[in-house]
């Protein structure tokens, strides 16, 4: 791996944290359809299909839905970030839409249903929707503050998003990730994007992952850009044929990737890895355990998005949602597991 480009890392920094001159939001939102919809949803309560367990290694399933919308908009989900505690969430669709909303949860706090649910189409540079596959593939969303940043494959790059409740996100630059371009497969970018915490061993920096993009090992390549400006590439040791689909952070800065596997012989399947924040430095090879390997015997689709929030009891919580790509061969399904501290070591489950 080669250290990254000094001119893309100044460029991406300058993105993160030195916004230009905002324009008038009410002029920017205009233009910008507004999709609301109601959301049909079907609790899943056993994660493990005619199986009553509820604990698979080291996580708690902590329950489900699988959802259904009014409008066509709804659907291919590819990036996700929880707000407002656990009551809110906003995402990205890789057909170029936002969605945000809020989870309904149970006393159990359990998710029990969507409201308020809405979508915008993207816009870039001129206010005006992002046009075609090639430009609207949004994977990844990453959120601080009233700041989303979030990563496009196909053309590659990071834009960045002012967030106003209530309004579409306003366009405020854009720029190359901190990788050299001609090393990312061209569907097979950036899908994974998170600020990791600020009081762990990577200080707050953005983090990416690639899903297939892979460096001279045959490994995952990833970036790290602090909030200095200054960036560097590592790697996720790729096992077996699973691919990044996103990665999120716990509070003690492990971070947790996502992982998607489909082939006709093996079939769908999900893998949540764990990675010590200690081991991401320059130039690294990482690895992490296995928290979790899931098949068609569980309810699982196309697992695209994922994030972490805090229960009110202090235990993690992990959000993935699935990308149904607009298909009636798949589906939109949310499912959440709880992370107790006292689980700090992690089992392999795949039975």
């Amino acid at each position: 791996m080669r250290r990254a480009a000094a001119g893309l890392a100044v460029a991406l920094a300058t993105a993160i944290a030195l916004p230009p001159p905002l324009l008038p939001h009410k002029a920017h939102a205009a233009g910008v359809e507004r999709h609301a919809m109601d959301v049909r949803v079907r609790p899943i309560t056993r994660f493990r299909i005619g199986s009553d367990q509820m604990r698979f290694g080291a996580l708690e399933f902590a329950g489900g839905l699988e959802m259904n919308a009014t409008s066509r908009h709804f659907g291919a989900l590819s990036g996700l970030s929880i707000t407002g505690g656990q009551s809110g969430f906003i995402g990205v669709a890789d057909t170029g839409f936002w969605i945000t909303g809020a989870i309904r949860r149970g006393t159990d706090n359990r998710p029990t249903g969507l409201a308020d649910v809405v979508m915008w189409a993207m816009t870039g540079r001129n206010g005006t929707p992002l046009a075609g596959k090639q430009d609207a593939d949004a994977e990844a969303v990453a959120t601080r503050g009233d700041v989303a940043l979030v990563a496009f494959e196909q053309n590659h790059r990071i834009m960045r998003y002012r967030l106003a409740p209530g309004n579409p996100p306003q366009w405020q630059g854009t720029s190359p990730p901190p990788v050299p371009l001609h090393e990312l497969r061209r569907n097979q970018g950036f899908e994974g994007l998170a600020f990791a915490p600020e009081d762990s061993p990577l200080a707050g920096a953005l983090v990416g992952l690639s899903e297939k993009s892979l460096d001279r090992a045959g490994d995952i390549m990833g970036f790290v850009v602090a909030g200095t400006g200054a960036s560097f590439e590592f790697s996720l040791r790729r096992r077996g044929d699973f691919d990044v689909t996103d990665i999120a952070f716990l509070p003690g800065g492990d971070m947790i990737v996502l992982e998607r596997r489909f082939n006709a012989r093996a079939g769908l399947g999900m893998r949540l890895r764990r990675v010590d924040a200690a081991v991401v430095t320059e130039r690294a090879t990482v690895d992490g355990a296995v928290l979790l390997e899931a098949d068609m015997r569980h309810q699982i689709d196309n697992m695209e998005a994922l994030d972490v929030s805090i229960d009110p009891d202090g235990v993690a919580r992990l959000t993935i949602v699935s990308d149904d790509n607009h298909s009636l061969l798949q589906r939109n399904l949310l499912i959440e597991f709880r992370l107790p501290d006292r689980d700090r070591q992690a089992a392999v489950v795949g039975e």
